[in-house]
């Protein structure tokens, strides 16, 4: 019974080995995925910015239709919403729970446009430009925008553009490492039954192919794994942010999902086949 026990306990955990490779491979996922839609990621938030063009108290139907349509005609225009005194009191009264008029006796707020930025004009440049442009007009009485939030964002982007190219680039080096560490790990535990078959004359193919054969499967393994774990948190991110596109991308997703695939079998196959080389190279003694 004893010597059963120790058998047991000598055989090598592929659990634990496809679990770590397919954790790796999905981080290497992620920051491919990032890479890939880093463009997407900046536009949907240099989208959700907008700036508010508050009007004059008193404006014409006709007036307002004008306005509208030459602010729909432009360039910079992604979005367009139109919030009127009664609106704008009923959002304030919703998140303050309180109202307006109970306190001062009258609205004191203003009907306004609420203009969401194409990307591209998502910067102070532009703003600089436009926020005149809009002035211009009879009906309106100011134009304002959070710059400070502006410049926050477009400074942020800009260096998680540069930190995403330097870490992705480290990280697959050292994902590749660790993977073939962990692959390696296993192998040693099975060094004295390779050694064995070389000893009562298997060839180094016979040997070699049932173990390349179980790690061509543990790669596939490892890499489905990986790749659900990728759809699961991307379908998740597509509900909370329900603007962002990536899960959509079909091509993209598709060509990150044959990478993932790609290295879960190529780092597999490539570390299994070293480490068994290895230990039929080696004399007896040094197993030891």
């Amino acid at each position: 019974m004893a010597k059963r026990k120790k058998i047991k306990k000598s055989k090598p955990s592929h659990f634990y080995s496809v679990l770590s490779v397919a954790l790796v491979l999905f981080l290497i996922g992620l920051v491919g995925l990032l890479m890939m839609n880093a463009h997407i990621v900046s536009t949907y938030f240099k989208e959700n910015l907008q700036i508010n063009v508050v009007l004059h108290e008193k404006i014409g139907e006709t007036e307002l239709l004008n306005l509208q349509q030459q602010l729909d005609r432009q360039a910079y225009v992604k979005s367009l919403r139109y919030l009127s005194k009664d609106k704008a009191k009923r959002i304030f009264e919703e998140e303050f729970g309180e109202g307006i008029e109970e306190v001062l006796g009258y609205n004191p707020l203003f009907a306004s446009l609420d203009i969401r930025l194409n990307a591209a004009y998502a910067n102070m440049d532009s703003l600089n430009k436009i926020t005149p442009q809009i002035e211009q007009n009879a009906i309106v009485k100011e134009v304002y925008y959070q710059k400070s939030l502006l410049q926050l964002v477009n400074r942020n982007l800009r260096i998680f553009g540069m930190i995403l190219l330097v870490i992705s680039t480290l990280f697959l080096i050292i994902a590749f490492t660790i993977i073939d560490s962990t692959i390696k790990l296993t192998m040693y535990s099975q060094r004295f039954i390779i050694k064995s078959m070389q000893l009562v004359g298997a060839t180094r193919s016979f040997i070699t192919q049932p173990f390349l054969n179980r790690s061509i499967a543990n790669g596939v393994i490892a890499s489905l794994l990986a790749i659900f774990l990728l759809t699961g948190l991307l379908i998740y991110l597509q509900y909370v942010f329900q603007d962002l596109l990536i899960l959509k991308d079909v091509m993209r997703f598709g060509l990150v999902c044959a990478v993932i695939m790609g290295l879960g079998l190529f780092i597999s196959w490539w570390s299994t086949r070293r480490s068994v080389l290895k230990y039929i190279k080696m004399k007896l003694d040094e197993l030891y």
